[in-house]
């Protein structure tokens, strides 16, 4: 049975309107997955010797912050790992047993690189600790017992999937945790190492874990099966209308009633306010290389790439989906007489808005001084003055429509990928890079912020220019744009 739902998988991929695209992603996620399995390899293997030098124990110290590390991990499913889902409805008039739909549908999550993923870890760290004489029954089910935690996560994230606002909880607790434990208050370590050891030094505590697993699984499976019916977890969900009219944008005419649309989807829909909560935490980014924690990012040329960041994460998160996010009325949108300028200069004005708003909530980055802020306001007038084009050109080559019924993911389930949006990605930090290194080289920093500033204010003063070759392009892509709306991606 489960090979007949493998087969189609297949014909679904193959079939898809936008399997092109799909492919070229599956093909560019597949390098950047050997490249991560290569890195966590090298970190597994070396992760003892580096400890043993530092002259720790490297297993307590792993056992240690483990706690930290499959926190880490929830988080990081719960922001970005999407739930493997199949076509349900045309299966259920079909002679296929819902357990059998549900248990394919939960065995795909189990082959999710945010699982295998580890194995390139804790593996190779496991057989250092066999190579170098330690008990070889304590590290297989101490590894067992770490699997089954890792697993525990990933079923423990489908059912968090649809609770709003769990993610920012489980920052929150994270940061005030690792807070606490900096500045000597709490060490929530002290609590959790005994259980971490046990698992290696008392074989039977290997077996909560897996009890754990067992019960998640068991849980993931009733509430998935409980939903498997049309009149149930697939009926369309209705929600009750609320009339919101923002009537101070009617002021501004075709471009208010362009914003209107868009601060009522964003305040709205799930995946919108998701998007707006993930260019909230681009603020933080600058403390990476701002800080001087990392010794790598703190030089000028880096803190540059922090200031494009840190003043835009609407622009990166948010904007990158025009016009992917009115894919729902995208259609009916091009049949009304609406100028193609009116919309993309809504979508230009509200990334400038947020962009503004983002650089006046980095003030407190003053604290590392006003050079630090310079740079981070510099980053804000490239991002106004040119990525946030490219962002929009970009936008015309997406043909992933985001369903916004559906609460899967943040972002969709796939992103859309071509040749022509990673071209257009390339300007977005590479070329601040080279002018700002430009600048540095010919004289001095201040010089390579000047000549980042002037690109950014050149094409603000250029930007109906820029506009029309935007429109253009918009035009030309239109019907394609149309076409592949129109079948589920």
């Amino acid at each position: 049975m489960f090979t007949k739902f493998i087969y189609l998988e297949w014909k679904s991929f193959t079939r898809s309107a936008s399997f092109a695209s799909s492919l070229a992603m599956k093909i560019l996620m597949g390098f950047l997955v050997l490249y991560f399995a290569l890195v966590f390899l090298v970190f597994g293997i070396g992760t003892f010797y580096i400890l043993k030098e530092m002259k720790l124990d490297p297993l307590a110290t792993v056992n240690k912050f483990l706690v930290y590390y499959f926190l880490m991990d929830l988080i990081i499913r719960l922001l970005v790992q999407a739930i493997p889902v199949m076509n349900i409805r045309p299966l259920l008039t079909l002679p296929f047993k819902r357990s059998t739909i549900v248990h394919f549908s939960l065995g795909k999550t189990g082959l999710s690189f945010f699982n295998i993923g580890h194995a390139f870890f804790f593996l190779p760290f496991c057989g250092v600790l066999l190579y170098e004489g330690y008990d070889p029954v304590s590290v297989i089910l101490w590894g067992l017992a770490l699997f089954s935690l890792v697993y525990s996560n990933n079923f423990l994230n489908i059912l968090l999937n649809n609770k709003d606002n769990l993610l920012g909880i489980f920052i929150a607790i994270t940061l005030i945790l690792a807070g606490c434990q900096y500045y000597k208050l709490l060490d929530i370590t002290n609590y959790t190492y005994p259980f971490f050891e046990a698992l290696f030094h008392t074989k039977w505590v290997f077996i909560l874990p897996v009890l754990v697993l067992a019960g998640l699984y068991i849980w993931a499976f009733n509430y998935l099966k409980g939903d498997l019916y049309l009149d149930a977890g697939l009926s369309a969900k209705k929600d009750i209308a609320k009339t919101e009219n923002l009537t101070w944008l009617n002021q501004f005419g075709t471009l208010g009633t362009f914003l209107k649309n868009d601060i009522k989807l964003i305040k709205r829909n799930k995946r919108s306010r998701a998007t707006v909560g993930m260019s909230v935490m681009f603020l933080f980014y600058g403390l990476l290389f701002f800080s001087g924690g990392v010794e790598a990012y703190d030089k000028p040329i880096m803190h540059i790439f922090a200031g494009i960041f840190v003043s835009g994460g609407f622009l990166f998160t948010f904007g990158q989906f025009v016009p992917s996010w009115d894919s729902s009325y995208y259609q009916l949108m091009m049949t009304q007489n609406i100028p193609y300028r009116g919309y993309i200069n809504s979508k230009w004005w509200l990334m400038v808005i947020a962009t503004v708003i983002s650089t006046i909530l980095a003030c407190p980055y003053l604290y590392f001084g006003w050079q630090i802020y310079l740079t981070i306001v510099v980053g804000a007038i490239y991002n106004i003055g040119v990525n946030s084009y490219l962002v929009l050109l970009g936008g015309a080559f997406i043909k992933t429509p985001i369903d916004l019924s559906m609460s899967k993911a943040a972002f969709g389930d796939k992103k859309s990928f071509n040749v022509n949006t990673m071209l257009l990605s390339l300007p977005k930090l590479v070329l601040p890079l080279i002018l700002y290194w430009l600048g540095s080289y010919l004289m001095n920093p201040k010089l390579g912020l000047v000549l980042v500033a002037l690109a950014g204010l050149l094409g603000f003063m250029f930007r109906n220019v820029v506009f029309s070759m935007i429109e253009k392009v918009y035009k030309k892509e239109k019907y394609k744009t149309i076409e592949a709306y129109k079948q589920k991606a």
